[in-house]
């Protein structure tokens, strides 16, 4: 499998920089985003974020992206999304912006490595994870709670694990843990899965994978490392401690914008964004998860991505014409 590549960023003192463009995120958003603005003669700045690849990059297989049809790896079209953006002249760091201020331009973003001043933004900064918060979830995160079965699944061989979840990726995670552990249960608090049907069939006839229905965790059990789990029938309200050696979380995401609340137009988490990627600031634009509370998939946040991109070079064009 590829990995993604950072351009190094030499250890010095921080420093103060001004880009036309820059791009929050490096999943299918932003570097479908620096690939057409580099196609522009842009050179956007992009800064990667904590993941390398976005969330997209921990997927093992990612099955419905076009022009792929034996599937590709996360990392790896994360990686090729990377290689065709850089052949263009656009730049990827490994930065995270930890602060910004939209009240006027250009725009002032606040990062580990220095203050960046950007003409012209783009938000691509995806969702993270969401927990159970329920007791000895974060104790044990890391000892056998995960949220990612494709970085995790190796350690669980001929292991016992349970998934939490009914979507898309509580199965395709599933599926792939099928390849270590020894079984796979899936809980889920309702009576049927929100899944598509082609996985839905693998799952359910998959040997290894079985389902409880209508039951949540109420606590995670175990010291050193996870020995079980509490449940709980919804309906009946019966409590039950199931033995397992992990735990596998996949209940959705939240988008990663608290540090656009309070500038940006914002609703549920999500940044607001019109037809044109546009956000409530003008020469701020939006794209991917982050803006996506309906499809959040690879395929659209890269086309959501695509349109920002194009959006900021009009934008630009604009105040140069003008």
């Amino acid at each position: 499998m590829s990995e993604m590549r950072i351009s190094p960023v030499p250890a010095s003192e921080p420093e103060t920089r001004h880009v036309k463009l820059l791009i929050l995120g490096s999943g299918p958003a932003g570097l479908s985003a620096a690939l057409y603005a580099a196609r522009a003669e842009l050179a956007p700045l992009v800064l990667s974020g904590t993941e390398l690849g976005g969330q997209a990059s921990l997927t093992f297989t990612i099955e419905n992206y076009p022009g792929f049809p034996q599937g590709v790896g996360g990392a790896e079209l994360g990686d090729l999304f990377q290689k065709q953006a850089e052949r263009f002249g656009a730049k990827v760091e490994f930065d995270s912006a930890y602060s910004v201020d939209l009240s006027q331009r250009p725009f002032k973003v606040s990062t580990d490595n220095g203050l960046i001043l950007a003409d012209v933004l783009i938000i691509a900064t995806g969702a993270s994870p969401i927990q159970l918060q329920i007791p000895g979830e974060k104790e044990s995160t890391g000892k056998g709670v995960s949220y990612c079965g494709t970085c995790d699944g190796w350690f669980f061989k001929d292991k016992k694990v349970v998934v939490v979840g009914g979507g898309d990726t509580a199965l395709e995670e599933g599926l792939f843990l099928t390849r270590f552990a020894s079984s796979v249960t899936v809980f889920h608090r309702r009576e049927s899965l929100r899944a598509g049907a082609v996985l839905q069939k693998r799952a359910f006839e998959h040997p290894k994978m079985k389902f409880i229905w209508n039951t949540v965790l109420t606590e995670v059990v175990g010291q050193e490392k996870v020995e079980g789990v509490r449940t709980k029938n919804v309906k009946t309200g019966e409590d039950d401690l199931f033995p397992t050696d992990g735990v596998f979380v996949f209940v959705g995401h939240t988008p990663n914008t608290r540090m656009f609340e309070g500038q940006l137009e914002m609703e549920n988490g999500y940044i607001k964004v019109d037809e044109h990627m546009n956000t409530s600031v003008a020469g701020v634009f939006a794209a991917g998860e982050a803006a996506d509370p309906h499809f959040r998939q690879v395929v659209t946040s890269a086309g959501m991505g695509a349109a920002a991109a194009i959006e900021a070079t009009h934008f630009l064009e604009r105040e140069t014409k003008y």
